[in-house]
């Protein structure tokens, strides 16, 4: 069954557990005495979160608490609601399991978008890409081992596809190629975002398109992108991505049918090819750390380069947000603009720490995420063809 959307873009919210690495530097895991001590850490470090909607699974509640001048305590509490609330124990498999049909429907000719947002270290990589093994593979490998199957079934109902895929990056708001095979030496190209308004299909420019043969092949293309991704160091998260990375899975089909029909194999059913084509895209977007400039670098920043850098994905994040709500032209959010105006099957998957330091990023984030909840797109269109 293939998802249909109608009305608000839909908003998964993610909250992942307290790490090891989140432990303060002066108590590493081995003068830890006991998992009891180590959880007693953990708890101290949270942020006061609650998940109240126990059947449904929709709505996350943060409670915070500070001093007035005056002295007097004053408490507050912020409830939000999305389409689905994942819990720090969720799994990867629990998260693909709301959004499978919405990737299997670009087998069936959709245009779909699934973004990872927050800020930097709340388990947006981890989210879509994932870990090594297949209990922690992201969004991105199940995705496409997913559109593989369903393609390799949809055989026996007489389709043919063809599967391509890219990554890209936007770093300082240019575009690199991150499947690129050119070296530090070689000039690089310039890459510009297309869109033909008769075939409402998007493009980039000269970027590397890799045939794609079977899943394996897209851990190999993972390893080789994350090589290349821009990263640094911020106060958020000493390993932070400083760029937007969207990988890109082209799919187009052709009905051409199953046997023969004057020699049809014993038990089987022909069925006549009728030249009907189909055209989807699954784009899975890893946006970079929303973070605000000074958490991101602290008060006195130095580093020039660095806070271009936030400067540019700040810029671009709220250039997505203009686009989403209002779908006017800013340059980073260019490459869904056109998808979103072709009413395009939209997911977003809000990943927010747990950690009571990260609170008020965490608010920023649910309020960002609640107002992309409230936009209204249209019904998405199926990309087909048939053979008149």
């Amino acid at each position: 069954m293939v998802l249909e959307l109608k009305g608000n873009i839909r908003v998964f919210c993610r909250v992942r557990p307290v790490l090891p690495s989140d432990l303060p530097s002066t108590a590493s895991i081995e003068e830890v005495e006991g998992e009891e001590e180590l959880e007693t850490m953990k708890e101290e470090m949270k942020a006061n979160m609650a998940f109240p909607d126990k059947r449904d699974h929709k709505e996350i509640v943060l409670y915070s608490s500070s001093e007035s001048a005056m002295g007097i305590e004053r408490k507050e509490v912020y409830s939000f609601g999305f389409d689905r609330v994942f819990e720090p124990t969720s799994t990867q498999s629990e998260v693909f399991e709301e959004i499978s049909q919405l990737a299997q429907s670009c087998i069936d000719g959709y245009n779909v978008c699934i973004f990872a947002y927050g800020q930097t270290g709340s388990g947006k990589s981890f989210t879509m890409e994932g870990g090594n093994s297949d209990s922690t593979a992201g969004m991105i490998p199940r995705a496409v081992e997913q559109v593989f199957r369903v393609a390799e079934e949809m055989k026996s109902k007489g389709w043919e596809y063809k599967i391509e895929g890219q990554f890209l990056e936007i770093y300082n708001e240019t575009i690199h190629d991150l499947l690129s095979t050119s070296t530090s030496a070689e000039p690089s190209k310039k890459h510009e975002i297309k869109h033909d308004p008769k075939t409402s299909r998007t493009t980039v420019t000269d970027l590397t398109v890799v045939p794609l043969t079977s899943p394996s092949q897209v851990k190999l293309l993972l390893a080789r992108a994350q090589k290349r991704r821009s990263v640094a160091a911020t106060l958020m998260n000493e390993r932070s991505s400083r760029s937007h990375s969207v990988f890109t899975l082209r799919i187009s089909g052709v009905m051409v049918g199953t046997g023969s029909s004057s020699s049809p194999t014993e038990g089987s059913e022909v069925i006549a090819g009728t030249g009907e084509t189909c055209e989807g895209c699954l784009n899975l977007v890893d946006l970079a750390g929303s973070e605000r400039l000074n958490v991101s670098f602290g008060p006195g920043v130095t580093e020039k380069e660095r806070v271009k850098e936030t400067q540019s994905i700040n810029k671009s994040l709220s250039a997505l947000g203009d686009v989403i709500a209002a779908l006017v032209d800013v340059f980073v959010a260019k490459f869904v603009k056109w998808e979103l105006e072709d009413a395009v099957h939209f997911q977003m998957v809000l990943n927010l720490s747990p950690l009571a330091a990260h609170l008020s990023e965490s608010l920023t984030s649910l309020r960002f995420a609640t107002k992309v909840n409230n936009t209204q797109i249209g019904t998405a269109k199926k990309a087909a063809k048939t053979n008149s």
